[in-house]
């Protein structure tokens, strides 16, 4: 079994993919947050780019702390919330990273009608539902970690899961977990600016 502290990515195993900044209306209050360009992982980091195996499965099961080292040790940083629905949205503030149609399983692994997936997926699946800039997997198998704090002690994670209803899936859902919470279901891409 692969604990976290064995966890390692491997310098030049994450593919970075260029979206250039500009003015995020953040939230569904639409406020105006400016976002500089960013390469982000093509998709969370997997255990293969960890050095655990073949294996594209996310990395899940690591804290906020573990994530932040983890994006570190990848050659960037968490993103914000609003760099992370930046990513998401784009400047035409896409309902999903997909676009503004509806949810299908070939987009995006959430739990629908007829769909209840048992546990995340290996990355890089539902190309269908890539960013115009082919930024994988922002919708559902797992949340990710962002660098933003929730009230209290928690940080906000975005994204959805594959536990998730494809509401959760939505570029202005937020959602937040403790800092020491260790989900199946929560995972980390990294960012970095240009």
């Amino acid at each position: 079994m692969t604990t976290t502290d064995t966890l390692s990515p491997r310098l030049g195993a994450v593919r970075w993919l260029l979206v250039p900044g500009g003015t995020c209306l953040y939230g569904d209050a639409r406020k105006p947050r400016t976002v500089p360009d960013l390469l982000v992982a093509a998709t969370p980091l997997t255990l293969s780019q960890c050095g655990a195996g073949d294996v594209d499965l996310p990395v899940t099961g690591i804290s906020y702390d573990d994530a932040v080292r983890l994006a570190a040790e990848a050659g960037g940083r968490l993103p914000s919330s609003v760099e992370w629905e930046w990513i998401a949205a784009g400047p035409d503030r896409r309902d999903y990273p997909w676009g503004g149609e509806p949810w299908t399983p070939d987009r995006a692994l959430l739990t629908g009608p007829g769909r209840a997936p048992r546990g995340p997926q290996p990355v890089g699946q539902h190309p269908a539902g890539a960013t115009p800039h082919g930024v994988l997997d922002l919708a559902g198998n797992v949340w990710e970690w962002t660098s933003s704090s929730s009230m209290g002690c928690g940080k906000i994670i975005r994204g959805g899961s594959y536990v998730s209803p494809p509401l959760y899936a939505r570029t202005t859902f937020l959602n937040a977990a403790p800092a020491e919470r260790r989900s199946c279901g929560i995972s980390v891409r990294p960012v970095r600016t240009p």
